[in-house]
């Protein structure tokens, strides 16, 4: 790497402009230039008239001073501020670090007055300990680059620029202080809740009487513990070997996450909805709401209880496919509706409730291809089987393995096994497939059965509510997937908890940047955009002076033209490059305090 300068004529006035320029060699014994920093107008005019002071902060006695600089080529005018020569051929390129991605999440925590909120709550402790910034760091890392705590404290916080943005030390990254941290932020979950919904509501509109509750499970890998919130369940990270703890959300048709509630990995998806509408209830309010939920999640019993509250709480929930059997002749008398391109429903009102039979063409379309690959897998394994000589025991075996990849499709084909008691080789194993329970399988695909109390609504809107479940889905998958919420290695049910929090409070950001995305380029992922801002480094410039002193330019890289035109869509302007610093060299410190 080399320093280029060039040169402009501007207002009949000649600048020189240096830039960090690395050469590259390419095909064809080519050598091609790339450009690595801008450093901007070091002042060498010729006159004292065009020349240009810098602001400098001196290290030694913390206070800044006005400094023209010179390269070392060049004479200096008669000036009345204090000229720095600085030999151009000793420069050094020190503590590359990520800066754009952490300057965008701390755009993202302003827009969310995220400041506001926590400085009453998270003071400077006694010895000086600023709290805020400690979250701040936390809330940056698992937002960007996920991980645990230890190696925050190790390796993310140096080589990210967020001891810049924050002007705070490596105090923060220690890890008995990111733990202290994690053990006040519970006290103000709830009053979160409120703040980030009244956000939403000024910045994007949000609205929130429509709310979509879904829960999911993340593990642990550790030994089984005693006592606590983690438990074996039924896990959705197909990963029953280890304990868990089940996480439930609410979030808007928008995405827009309301509340949260982490409970004990054994619990019952049924035993959750009550205590959690009651939880609402008393947070915002008893308003007219309209809960929707995947089939599983309520019981007859809690929903005969939501519609006898005082006013009936409001639902739209998923229905096991068996309940369509009992109600199928009732369906086959009533005419479908045309609802959405390539969607139609049927309606059936019974004992107070409405039942919406809803088809969709693309997901029949879906059903029927995965069906077909599942099926066709199946029967060419048996085939493989009955081929083969193998005992009953290991048939069996074998025919289990089989069952579990096929899923469903196992039912659709009928086996016949060996005799227990006979030494029976495969020859005597056959199968065929069952046509009778195929035709119902397939009246059946891309159908789903709704049911609900808003007996007033259109079809077409309760079932536009439904497929809206999809926003937990992907909620879910961005904390598993983008922040890394699993696997958890804390012990504590309390660092448990504040760990999912840190992971909720990234994940208001995300949301918050996707909501800035949607109406400027929907097919942008908050990831994406990260990504592009994790490009812009930071680094210091060190420039040897001819008096024996370090000239310290911290500077972040330039944006590419990608990045110029998104700053500019989302309104953000890069803030101003940081002061320069002068200072003596640490060896030639050294040297000085040795006995003469």
């Amino acid at each position: 790497m080399f320093l280029r300068a060039t040169t402009r004529k501007k207002d009949g006035k000649l600048h020189r402009y240096w830039s960090v320029v690395e050469n590259r060699r390419v095909k064809g014994a080519r050598v091609v230039q790339r450009h690595v920093l801008y450093l901007g107008e070091i002042n060498d005019a010729q006159h004292a008239a065009w020349c240009k002071s810098l602001e400098v902060l001196e290290e030694d006695t913390s206070r800044k001073r006005q400094m023209a600089i010179f390269p070392e080529d060049r004479e200096a005018p008669e000036l009345s501020c204090a000229v720095v020569r600085v030999k151009l051929e000793g420069m050094r390129l020190e503590r590359p670090r990520q800066w754009g991605a952490c300057w965008l999440g701390l755009e993202l925590w302003g827009w969310l007055e995220l400041d506001e909120f926590w400085s009453s709550r998270l003071v400077r402790s006694r010895k000086g300990t600023e709290w805020l910034d400690v979250l701040k760091t936390l809330t940056m890392y698992r937002l960007i680059d996920p991980g645990s705590e230890w190696r925050l404290h190790r390796q993310w916080y140096e080589r990210s620029a967020m001891g810049d943005l924050l002007a705070a030390d490596v105090s923060v990254a220690q890890p008995d202080t990111l733990y202290r941290c994690l053990d006040k932020l519970l006290a103000h979950k709830q009053a979160l809740f409120t703040h980030l919904k009244g956000r939403w509501e000024t910045l994007f509109g949000a609205r929130f009487e429509v709310l979509l509750y879904d829960l999911t499970s993340t593990y642990f890998e550790c030994d089984v513990p005693e006592a606590g919130l983690r438990r074996f369940g039924y896990s959705r990270d197909k990963r029953s070997d280890c304990v868990q703890v089940v996480i439930a959300l609410i979030v808007t048709p928008q995405g827009f996450p309301l509340a949260y509630e982490v409970m004990a990995g054994n619990t019952a998806d049924c035993t959750t909805l009550e205590a959690f509408v009651e939880k609402i209830q008393v947070q915002y309010g008893r308003a007219e709401r309209i809960w929707v939920m995947d089939r599983g999640i309520p019981t007859e019993a809690v929903l005969e209880k939501l519609r006898a509250t005082d006013p009936p709480v409001r639902y739209l929930v998923g229905t096991p496919k068996g309940r369509l059997t009992a109600l199928e002749q009732a369906f086959l008398a009533q005419p479908w509706a045309q609802v959405r391109d390539r969607v139609q429903v049927k309606l059936l009102e019974a004992q107070g409730e409405l039942y919406v039979l809803a088809q969709s063409e693309q997901r029949v379309d879906k059903e029927r291809a995965m069906r077909r690959r599942a099926l066709k897998r199946l029967l060419h394994r048996l085939a493989e089987l009955r081929a083969q000589k193998l005992k009953r025991d290991a048939l069996l075996m074998k025919l289990g393995a089989a069952k579990k990849e096929a899923g469903r499709a196992y039912a659709l084909v009928d086996i016949e096994l060996p005799p227990k008691h006979q030494r029976a080789r495969t020859e005597s194993f056959n199968f065929k497939l069952n046509r009778a329970k195929l035709r119902v399988v397939r009246r059946r695909e891309g159908r789903y059965l709704l049911r609900t109390n808003l007996t007033a609504h259109d079809p077409g809107t309760l079932w536009t509510f439904y497929i809206q479940l999809t926003e937990v889905e992907q909620a879910f998958k961005e904390l598993k997937n983008d922040l890394a919420i699993r696997p958890i290695y804390h012990q504590k049910d309390s660092r448990i908890e504040a760990h999912i929090f840190v992971a909720f409070l990234a994940y208001c950001l995300q949301v918050t940047l996707k909501a800035k995305l949607r109406p400027l380029a929907g097919g942008l992922t908050p990831r994406a955009v990260l990504e592009k801002f994790a490009a812009v480094q930071m680094l210091d410039v060190h420039l040897p002076t001819t008096d024996e002193r370090e000239l310290i330019l911290t500077r972040h890289t330039e944006p590419d033209a990608q990045l110029r035109l998104l700053l500019a869509h989302m309104r953000l302007a890069l803030p101003a490059q940081p002061p320069p610093k002068i200072r003596v060299p640490q060896r030639d410190s050294a040297r000085a305090r040795l006995p003469v």
